[in-house]
C-alpha cells in the first residue's frame, strides 16, 4: 500500500509542478487551484507513508528522483522543453539509482 501512495505522491507533485509550468509564473491563474492541491497531495501523501514505516531515504529518494525524471520527460513532451542525449542519459541514472535504493533498503 505504501508504494501505491508513493506513486500518488509522484504524480501530485509532478502534476503541481507541471501546472506551475503552465501558469506562466503564476500569471495564468486558473493553474494555482491546481498547483495548490498537487502540492498539499504530494506532501500529505508522503507524510502518511512516512508515518506507515517507509524509511525517509527511500520515500523521499524515490519521490524527488522520479519526480525529477517525470517532469523531465513530460517537460517534453508537453511543453517542448529542451532534452538533450545527456539529459537522457541522466534519467536513466537516476532510474538505476532508485533502484539501488530501493534494493538496499532492505526492508
Amino acid at each position: 500500500m505504501t508504494w501505491v501512495l508513493l506513486a500518488l505522491a509522484i504524480a501530485s507533485e509532478v502534476t503541481a509542478t507541471l501546472s506551475l509550468r503552465a501558469s506562466e509564473g503564476l500569471r495564468r491563474k486558473r493553474w494555482i487551484p491546481v498547483i495548490v492541491v498537487g502540492y498539499l497531495a504530494a506532501f500529505s501523501l508522503l507524510g502518511a507513508i512516512l508515518a506507515m514505516g517507509m524509511p525517509v531515504g527511500v520515500a523521499y529518494g524515490v519521490w524527488a528522483a522520479a519526480g525529477v525524471a517525470v517532469t523531465a520527460v513530460l517537460g517534453r513532451v508537453i511543453f517542448k522543453d529542451h532534452f538533450s542525449l545527456l539529459m537522457g542519459i541522466g534519467v536513466a541514472l537516476i532510474a538505476i539509482g532508485v533502484g539501488l535504493i530501493e534494493f538496499g533498503g532492505g526492508h
